[in-house]
């Protein structure tokens, strides 16, 4: 089997896992970040919660409905982010972003770990806005704590 097959069979067998049992899906009432993200063109609705002290990400959750990339990239993100201070949080949600849109090739990016099976998105570009809308959603919050509502399109 070809790398490039692996790489692919990787990247199915992670979204159907963490579609299936998403990580750290529930609300969580003591946030002090909330934010809505919506996905109008495939109906992926999210709404993201983070509790930050001192500026480091000490819980994030996730609760909404979507496709199965949507739900495995947030099931994802909320392993990643936990534990990372705000900086390093949306400098990651950079590198993401610039993995699933192709602008990763021209530009050193950091190494994403688990996060590059994400990069499989990359070949169904009509999906790469369901991968991203949780990023979106954090990123926004965290950037604009009253921007709450983040719409992709």
């Amino acid at each position: 089997m070809s790398q490039h097959a692996e790489l692919r069979d990787l990247y199915q067998q992670v979204i159907m896992d963490h579609n299936k049992s998403p990580r750290h899906f529930h609300e969580m009432t003591d946030a002090d970040h909330i934010g809505h993200g919506n996905n109008p063109l495939c109906g992926d609705t999210i709404i993201v919660y983070l509790k930050v002290r001192h500026e480091v990400i000490e819980e994030v959750s996730f609760q909404g409905s979507g496709c199965a990339i949507s739900m495995a990239s947030a099931s994802l993100m909320t392993e990643a982010l936990k534990g990372k201070n705000v900086k390093e949080a949306i400098e990651l949600y950079r590198a993401v972003h610039a993995e699933l849109t192709g602008e990763s090739e021209n530009q050193t990016t950091q190494d994403l770990g688990k996060l590059n099976v994400l990069s499989g998105v990359r070949e169904f570009p009509a999906r790469v806005k369901c991968a991203t809308l949780a990023w979106h959603t954090v990123e926004s919050i965290l950037t604009d704590p009253n921007d709450t509502d983040v719409t992709t399109e």
